[in-house]
């Protein structure tokens, strides 16, 4: 009897991807397009808010990649780490990183910066970088070398335990990987669809013991960056997909299983990835408008003798932007400036009187509101 074949590294088109371009073009389009109006307002950055977008979109990167797999990171030494690569002004007396957090930093780093062609070697480094002790929590792993075990992705126990995915026999290793690499290297698909394509292909051979998820979107990071530029430097598409963690279980899970891909397609894995990308830049578009309308506004403000109080407050406000829950009040702005009602008014008409806040419509009197008034909205 012919055995079923369930998985898509057992179909004869395999290793071949097809897919229906006309149902990709237009969000293919859309990317491109935020694409080149991120990398236009990242010139209007000054090096210091360059490299503090960077941190940020790097460490939102690395710390919502584990968090897809149920790993919770210290963010202040992932920052650390990330400082201590990319910030040159970095306050070696308040480093709060770990040998781990450079790891994850290392893997990052490289895949965003090194430009250099993908090897087993350097798989295995980022593999190595992930796992540095050895253990995947609590149990010992095959670190730095691919698999020697058949592994299956379950869920469940017993009678309930479920198989979503088997994964290649170890002994196709080696070829698989072969034929991955040189993909990655030599392929002249559009990099969108490319990084696409890499993700799933990567997940599908599961070379590792674990950690193959967080090294899909590491190669990922490689091709953008590699293939498009710089602009993606700014980006975290993990954020994107830990926000619609579900559907990322649930499509993989559809594009690796024949029963359910009966058509051996992959359009539908290609256009949701390409969507991740574009929700990465609809959030990295937002926090570049942030960085320059307040650039714009100390532009504005600098000459207006604000004392160390209002511009504390100030700061306090422009980095919550729109999201200051209720507006300032008399009663905020002494919380946040440790200062006396009296001042606190003083303070408050002041910054009326210069223009740099206002009213806001609905309030009055005692429960008067108020909100920063932005001269440059992107």
């Amino acid at each position: 009897m012919a055995e079923i074949k369930k998985w898509v590294w057992q179909h004869s088109s395999y290793p071949s991807f097809p897919y229906d371009y006309s149902k990709i073009k237009d969000t293919l389009f859309d990317v491109t397009k935020k694409s080149g109006i991120l990398e236009g307002l990242s010139l209007a950055l000054e090096k210091k808010d360059t490299t503090n977008l960077q941190i940020d979109a790097l460490s939102e990167e690395i710390i919502s990649s584990s968090q897809i797999e149920g790993e919770i990171l210290n963010r202040d030494s992932i920052r650390s780490s990330l400082k201590k690569r990319l910030d040159a002004s970095f306050d070696y007396s308040n480093d709060n990183s770990t040998h781990h957090s450079d790891g994850l930093v290392d893997i990052l780093i490289d895949s965003s910066f090194n430009q250099e062609s993908l090897t087993k070697e350097r798989l295995n480094g980022w593999h190595n970088a992930l796992f540095p002790t050895g253990y995947s929590g609590l149990v010992k792993i095959k670190v730095a070398s691919f698999r020697d075990e058949e592994i299956s992705v379950v869920s469940g126990w017993g009678a309930k335990e479920k198989i979503h995915y088997k994964a290649p026999l170890p002994v196709q290793l080696e070829s698989e990987i072969d034929n991955f690499l040189n993909y990655i290297n030599n392929s002249n698909d559009n990099p969108l669809i490319k990084s696409a394509i890499a993700h799933l292909w990567f997940v599908i051979i599961h070379p590792f013991d674990d950690g193959n998820g967080r090294l899909a979107r590491a190669i990922t990071n490689y091709i953008l960056s590699k293939e498009l530029g710089l602009n993606y430097k700014y980006l975290s598409i993990s954020l994107a997909v830990l926000k619609d963690k579900k559907r990322y279980y649930d499509i993989l899970e559809k594009s690796n299983n024949l029963f359910f891909n009966k058509n051996y397609d992959f359009t539908e894995w290609i256009l949701w990835h390409t969507n991740m990308i574009n929700k990465a830049l609809e959030f990295s578009l937002d926090n570049i408008k942030i960085v320059i309308k307040k650039a714009k506004f100390w532009e504005r403000a600098r000459e207006l003798q604000l004392n160390p109080k209002q511009i504390k407050v100030l700061n306090k406000l422009l980095n919550a932007g729109e999201n200051f829950e209720g507006g300032l009040t008399n009663k905020k702005y002494r919380a946040i400036a440790k200062t006396t009602q009296i001042t606190a008014s003083r303070h408050i008409k002041d910054l009326l009187e210069k223009g740099l806040i206002k009213e806001i419509d609905g309030y009055g009197g005692r429960s008067v509101r108020y909100k920063i008034v932005w001269e440059y909205e992107v």
